[in-house]
């Protein structure tokens, strides 16, 4: 029996604030590294009244809306632990962010406090895309931000627009044509 490949779930967050638990995790989005067909989305409830203006303003999401219409944040993670937990069926999700400590931290808390366990693993650790592209190229931190990553990859032109969904099938994009060059 052959074993699964792995799938690089790439993994986005907007956020009211700068760490979960105080402040709330307001979307999520997951899109797998050379199969746009495979993406996530959703929206949470805040979890409590605590928000940074500045942070809430960067997703452009109104936050009386989410307190009315959006998923509890248990049914959200619930949502997405499924939907995870379903690619096990084609391959072995792995975790990626850019950069994986910001967004790696939102979503495990909120996993393990809303869900109980992390389908990324008892520690929800992955890739870090500048990490991962300071190793391959040998460039310096300073060097390795996804614009300056997106520029030598000819996606410029590709936009950034913090909605959580989009951003996510921004970074399996990026990290496509990464893995290409390693290949390559």
């Amino acid at each position: 029996m052959s074993r699964l490949p792995e799938l690089y779930v790439a993994v986005d967050v907007e956020a009211d604030g700068p760490v979960p638990g105080p402040y709330s995790m307001i979307s999520l989005g997951m899109a797998v590294a050379g199969r746009p067909d495979l993406t996530f989305y959703t929206e949470l409830r805040p979890i409590s009244d605590a928000y940074v203006p500045e942070a809430l303003a960067v997703s452009g999401l109104d936050r009386d809306r989410l307190l009315r219409e959006a998923p509890t944040p248990e049914e959200a993670m619930a949502a997405a632990a499924r939907w995870v937990n379903g690619l096990r069926e084609i391959g072995r999700p792995v975790f990626l962010a850019a950069p994986a400590v910001w967004d790696g931290m939102f979503v495990h808390w909120y996993f393990m406090r809303f869900t109980g366990k992390s389908p990324f693993g008892a520690t929800g650790s992955g890739i870090d895309l500048r990490s991962y592209w300071m190793g391959l190229t040998g460039r310096e931190w300073s060097a390795s931000r996804s614009g300056d990553i997106k520029r030598e990859l000819g996606l410029d032109g590709f936009p950034h627009t913090h909605h959580a969904g989009e951003d996510a099938v921004e970074l399996a994009r990026i990290f496509e044509q990464v893995l290409r060059r390693t290949a390559g």
